[in-house]
């Protein structure tokens, strides 16, 4: 079996530290000791630990995208390609989490920068690919003209949601906001 690179370690043990304690919390020198490189390893990879935080951003998009894709790739209807957004959510909150669920990383992390920086716009970018997702979805079952809306509607839903199952530890209030945008859906 091939050892992940010093990169794949580093960005590990960054995804790990940062959702468990915050990137403000996390120094270079918990990470490099829980990734088991040395320091000059993670600058030979990052130019900066906001480098480093960029890249967790990133990949923490990626795996949403991953999660999402893997939900998407069964749905059989068009509504269930909707509610693929929420059940990908639903999957990142059952994940295996040392202190447990805390909610969205991304929302987590871009809490501790200030407005305008790079790590919020990037977290303000994947939001805005999830409820691109959301609106290419519902158009299909409303139209455009109508779906713009409606996706705005369910991201305020789900975003509600997967703060509070944040606060709770449980993944309970996403699951019940895909009833309630299941119940939207087939109401409409």
């Amino acid at each position: 079996m091939k050892q992940a690179s010093a990169r794949e370690r580093l960005l590990a043990a960054a995804a790990r530290r940062f959702y468990d304690d915050g990137v403000n919390a996390t120094g270079i020198d918990t990470i490099t000791a829980e990734a088991e490189v040395a320091k000059k390893s993670l600058y030979n990879n990052f130019s900066s630990k906001a480098d480093l935080v960029g890249a967790y951003i990133d990949a923490r998009h990626e795996e949403w995208l991953g999660l999402h894709r893997a939900r998407a790739a069964h749905a059989s209807t068009a509504v269930d390609r909707v509610l693929a957004v929420f059940d990908a959510y639903i999957d990142h909150a059952n994940g295996a989490y040392a202190r447990g669920f805390r909610g969205c990383g991304l929302l987590n992390a871009a809490a501790e920068f200030p407005a305008g920086s790079p790590a919020r716009e990037a977290v303000r970018a994947h939001k805005e690919d999830v409820e691109r997702i959301l609106v290419e979805g519902l158009e299909a079952l409303t139209g455009a003209d109508h779906a713009r809306d409606l996706a705005e509607h369910l991201s305020f839903l789900l975003e509600g949601a997967v703060a509070r199952a944040g606060l709770e530890g449980t993944p309970e209030r996403l699951e019940r906001a895909r009833a309630i945008a299941s119940r939207m859906l087939a109401a409409r």
